[in-house]
C-alpha cells in the first residue's frame, strides 16, 4: 500500500499513468486520430489538426467522474487486494465515502471493466451444466420459479484441476439457447461434458464433441463435477460476499467479477490485477450512473 501511494501520490500521477497506458506510442486525436497535439495547463490535450481538446478519459469508465482519479485508484488496489470480493458497504468505509450508492455504482462500473472485450473461449474439455440461483421459495421448484435465476456454467478440465471458467444468465435451458451461449464461451472443436439433459444434443451438430452422461451412469457418481464444484464455489460467494442480495438484472455482472477472480485466482500479483482492470476501464466505455438503475437491489 505505501508503495501505492508514492506512485500515485496526486491526480497529475494517475493521469499520466492512464495517458501512459492509453496511449503508448503517444497520443491519438479522438476525432480525427491526429498524433500532434500539446497538453494545455488543464490537462487537456489539444490537437494540432482539427483543433479538438480531448482528455485521456474522455470515452472511457472514467468519464464524468466528479470523484478524483485517485481515489478510483484506490477503490480498484482495494477490490483486487480483497480475496474474496468487495460489497458496497465495505468499499463505501474502506474510502470513507459519504454515499453508500457510490460505492455501489463504482462497484459495477468496475465490474463491467472486469470482462475483457473479445476475450478467448475455453477449448480443450470443458464440462458444461446449469445451476440456479435464488433462495429456497415454496411452490415451483428448479427451472421453473421465475424467482430464481438459472446461470449455465462452463469450466475447463485440465486434467490436474479446473482452468479457466465462463458463466452466463440463460432464460431457460432450451437447446437454441444452450447452443448460443456455448458458441459464446466455448471455441467449436472443443470436447464438451454434460449430463444427459437433451438440450445440449445440438451441440454435436454445430462442430463440438459432445460427450453426454447421465448421472446415475458416472463412475464417480458425478457427471459433471467441475461444473457442480464451480456452482458450488459461486453461491456460496454470493452468500458470503453480498449475503445472497442480487437481482436477476445485476446477477449477469456479479457473474462477470466471480468469473475475474476465479480465473485468476493464483496471481500472486496484485499490481498485475490492478492494471488488468484499469487497462479494461479505458477500453469499454463510460458507463453513466442512470444506465445501473441503483434502486433495483445490490
Amino acid at each position: 500500500m505505501m508503495d501505492f501511494m508514492d506512485m500515485f501520490s496526486d491526480e497529475a500521477a494517475c493521469l499520466e499513468y492512464l495517458s501512459i497506458m492509453r496511449w503508448p506510442d503517444g497520443y491519438e486525436c479522438q476525432r480525427c486520430g491526429g498524433r500532434d497535439a500539446w497538453k494545455m495547463g488543464s490537462g487537456l490535450y489539444r490537437c494540432r489538426d482539427c483543433r479538438y481538446a480531448g482528455s485521456v478519459i474522455s470515452g472511457t469508465l472514467f468519464e464524468n467522474t466528479r470523484k478524483p482519479l485517485r481515489l478510483w485508484f484506490q477503490a480498484i488496489w482495494y477490490v483486487v487486494s480483497q480475496k474474496n470480493g468487495v460489497s458496497a458497504l465495505g468499499l463505501q468505509k474502506a474510502l470513507g465515502l459519504g454515499s453508500y450508492h457510490t460505492a455501489w455504482e463504482w462497484l459495477h462500473k468496475l465490474r463491467r471493466a472486469m470482462v475483457r472485450p473479445g476475450r478467448d473461449r475455453l477449448g480443450g474439455i470443458v464440462e458444461m451444466d446449469e445451476t440456479v440461483i435464488g433462495g429456497i421459495h415454496e411452490g415451483r421448484l428448479g427451472r421453473g420459479d421465475p424467482r430464481k435465476a438459472l446461470v449455465l456454467v462452463a469450466a475447463q478440465d485440465t486434467g490436474n484441476g479446473i482452468g479457466r471458467i465462463r458463466l452466463a444468465c440463460i432464460p431457460d435451458a432450451s437447446g437454441e439457447t444452450l447452443l448460443n451461449s456455448t458458441l459464446e464461451m466455448v471455441e467449436p472443436g472443443t470436447t464438451i461434458r454434460t449430463d444427459g439433459w437433451r438440450g445440449y444434443n445440438i451441440l454435436s451438430s454445430h462442430g463440438y464433441v459432445h460427450e453426454p452422461c447421465v448421472h446415475k451412469n458416472a463412475s464417480d457418481k458425478d457427471a459433471t463435477p467441475a461444473a457442480h464444484l464451480v456452482a458450488s464455489l459461486l453461491k456460496r460467494w454470493l452468500l458470503g460476499t453480498h449475503q445472497g442480495a442480487v437481482s436477476h438484472e445485476h446477477l449477469p455482472y456479479y457473474l462477470d467479477e466471480f468469473t475475474f477472480r476465479f480465473n485468476r485466482r493464483t496471481s500472486r500479483s496484485r499490481g498485475k490485477l490492478f492494471y488488468r482492470i484499469i487497462e479494461q476501464a479505458l477500453q469499454i466505455g463510460p458507463v453513466p450512473a442512470k444506465a445501473l438503475n441503483t434502486t433495483s437491489g445490490r
